[in-house]
């Protein structure tokens, strides 16, 4: 079966090679990702990670299965997306100061006849954060493209004090769901053969 990704993420593609995944195909959807009012963060990331797959499955070969995610911050049940200017990054992360957090993704795998939606939750706590210290992480430009303003994986790893879940959900990609999920679809990352 033929994986095709729903992203042009750089880190959902380094994730899905640090498992074993080779081969897979990069087909970033296009897709109107408002939503309507009232949907919790869970229902949210569902929503748009099976519109994006949905995106992409129209014009997947018969044999392909496509995976798609959708990744957002939560805190309070209030979403943060991406910050829209450097202002904006320093706001977000003095609100996610010295407070827990929630990181929803929402994965769907669309193939021939059969799609399926789940989602993962990670809670993340932030050490209290100086002014000045989130003036220097703004000014690496790193917050910029990043849900929450900041990316694990990178500098940000500096203000997570504490982690509950799983963490390769705060990077946008829940591997060990993922693994499961794929099962279901017929592939096994962790049999000999890949398959």
């Amino acid at each position: 079966m033929k994986i095709i990704l729903a992203s042009g993420s750089p880190r959902r593609r380094q994730l899905l090679e640090q498992v074993g995944l080779r081969g897979f195909v990069v087909r970033a959807s296009d897709v109107d990702e408002s939503v309507r009012p009232g949907l919790t963060p869970a229902e949210m990331v569902e929503e748009l990670s099976a519109r994006k797959a949905a995106a992409v499955v129209r014009e997947a070969p018969k044999d392909g299965l496509v995976l798609a995610a959708d990744t957002v911050v939560a805190l309070e049940g209030a979403v943060l997306g991406k910050p829209a200017s450097p202002e904006e990054a320093a706001r977000m992360l003095a609100a996610l100061s010295g407070r827990t957090h929630q990181v929803y993704t929402g994965l769907t795998l669309a193939g021939p006849g059969a799609a399926r939606t789940e989602h993962e939750v990670t809670a993340v706590t932030f050490r209290a954060l100086s002014g000045a210290e989130i003036a220097a992480y703004v000014a690496t430009g790193e917050p910029m493209d990043k849900a929450g303003a900041y990316g694990i994986q990178g500098l940000g790893a500096l203000l997570v004090q504490r982690l509950e879940g799983d963490y390769f959900n705060v990077m946008g990609l829940p591997l060990c769901r993922l693994g499961r999920m794929l099962r279901a679809f017929g592939v096994e990352l962790l049999s000999p053969d890949g398959h």
